[in-house]
């Protein structure tokens, strides 16, 4: 899968990563059952979820329920995840999972949802935690504990209600910079001052590592990367964020005044209270995490979000530029249904091999380099450019965005170069047809014709793709 959470397409995000004989899945957004289906799905060694997002998760209970009940699987899902996501995943499945009818359909029965998921935590176990107690009388009284299970004193941490939601979050007081802060966002998984040192490093028998990092994902809601090494490459999936080093720095560097609505000696023996946590948070990133989030994609090839303009939460393409990405290593996703770009953009479907510290695409088992000037996705269909002065296609530039614009179009931004255009087919290049009464349709047997339609019906012709003379 490859486009965003309201996409035309439907096929939203997730990919499957193999190294020598394992193969995992990182998100489940996509429809897995149409893509891979249930045989490959039960050889599949482990789902990694980055984040709560249905364009990210959207396929898991139902993953979950064919585990349990197709009569081949015989294992619960090996979800693989941090503590924080898992959290959400269990709140988001239960309406799904926690009920069920009896072996004899006579009662509905109460099911754990340990009985559907094997859980492995990536990345460290928080130091602290918010809990609910219920005292004597049946009062629900919410506090915070350490992994020990002592309270933690309201001048350590404390909970914030927001009366909209209800949602409850941590204050907590960070001891170097003796401010408080909300650690979920102020604390890189590195950091032993709320996370524990095991970093939960998943290593697979075949020789590799999947890891969690958190650095650089700024997202909203708990979030993770991924990076899958095998010692002499090194792969990241950065998932949804905003990668933007100027905000970042803002982030850590500035420190924000208080708004507490209180006498101060108040908010200091306060253990809930209710607002909005960011009147009460004075620094939203430590440096740690921004020192981290800038070195976290050295020397790896990564797949990361793109959207158009104006996102709050993904990474918008006229930004790329400023980001710490290498454009020679970087395959972009999640990108909208109409998309142009200088740099290389995922589609479903496309297979890449990771070799060497960078990426080729595989087709039919050959090996091609993504060397195009231009990538192009609309309507589903997925294009190449490549420069020619003489070419009908103009790519141009409005507002930080490229568009394309034929020969006879209206060029609506400012031109940048020409190009000749392609059709990408299963990763095979096929010049872009100007009759409209020609189509390209991709044939049972894997060939590739042009359809020609006419009154009197329509006659096929088989064609070759050009991308083997593109390789250079």
């Amino acid at each position: 899968g490859d486009f965003g959470p309201f996409s035309r397409m439907g096929k939203s995000i997730g990919y499957q990563v193999t190294v020598g004989g394992s193969s995992y899945l990182v998100d489940c957004g996509s429809p897995l059952f149409q893509q891979i289906g249930g045989h490959g799905l039960k050889e599949i060694k482990g789902l990694i979820i980055t984040h709560c997002h249905d364009d990210h998760k959207r396929w898991f209970s139902d993953l979950a329920l064919f585990n349990r009940y197709a009569p081949d699987v015989g294992h619960k899902v090996p979800l693989m995840t941090s503590e924080a996501v898992h959290e959400e995943l269990v709140r988001a499945s239960g309406p799904a999972l926690d009920r069920s009818l009896s072996p004899d359909s006579m009662t509905i029965v109460d099911l754990p949802y340990e009985e559907f998921v094997d859980v492995r935590l990536l990345g460290p176990r928080a130091r602290y935690r918010i809990a609910r107690e219920v005292e004597e009388g049946g009062r629900i009284r919410m506090c915070i504990k350490d992994r020990e299970g002592n309270v933690v004193p309201p001048d350590v941490a404390k909970i914030v209600m927001h009366p909209g939601t209800m949602n409850p979050r941590m204050l907590f007081r960070d001891p170097e910079y003796d401010e408080w802060i909300e650690p979920e966002s102020f604390y890189p998984f590195s950091s032993d001052v709320f996370y524990e040192r095991e970093r939960n490093i998943h290593r697979d028998g075949a020789g590799f590592t999947i890891e969690a990092i958190k650095a650089p994902v700024w997202h909203g809601i708990p979030g993770i990367g991924i990076r899958i090494s095998t010692g002499r490459e090194t792969l990241i999936f950065s998932s949804d964020t905003v990668h933007d080093p100027g905000l970042w720095h803002r982030l850590f560097s500035e420190k924000r005044p208080q708004r507490l609505g209180m006498d101060r000696s108040e908010f200091e023996a306060a253990a809930v209270i209710y607002g909005d946590i960011n009147d009460y948070v004075e620094r939203i990133w430590s440096e740690r995490r921004y020192r981290e989030a800038m070195e976290a994609f050295r020397d790896a090839v990564v797949i990361h979000d793109v959207y158009g303009a104006n996102s709050v939460v993904h990474t918008d393409y006229a930004k790329l530029k400023s980001t710490a990405l290498d454009r020679t290593r970087t395959l972009l996703t999640h990108s909208p249904d109409r998309m142009t770009s200088e740099w290389a953009l995922c589609d479903s479907g496309k297979t890449f091999l990771i070799k060497d510290g960078g990426f080729e695409e595989v087709v039919a088992g050959e090996r091609y380099p993504m060397n195009a000037d231009i990538y192009h996705k609309e309507g589903g269909r997925y294009y190449v450019g490549y420069r020619n002065e003489s070419g009908r296609y103009t790519v141009y530039e409005k507002d930080g965005l490229l568009g394309l614009s034929a020969e006879d179009g209206k060029v609506r931004g400012t031109p940048l170069f020409r190009v000749d255009l392609y059709e990408d087919i299963s990763g095979r290049y096929f010049p872009v047809l100007e009759d409209e009464t020609k189509v390209y349709r991709e044939r049972a047997d894997g060939r590739v014709e042009v359809v020609e339609i006419s009154g009197d019906g329509s006659r096929g012709r088989i064609v070759e793709s050009v991308r083997d003379r593109m390789r250079r």
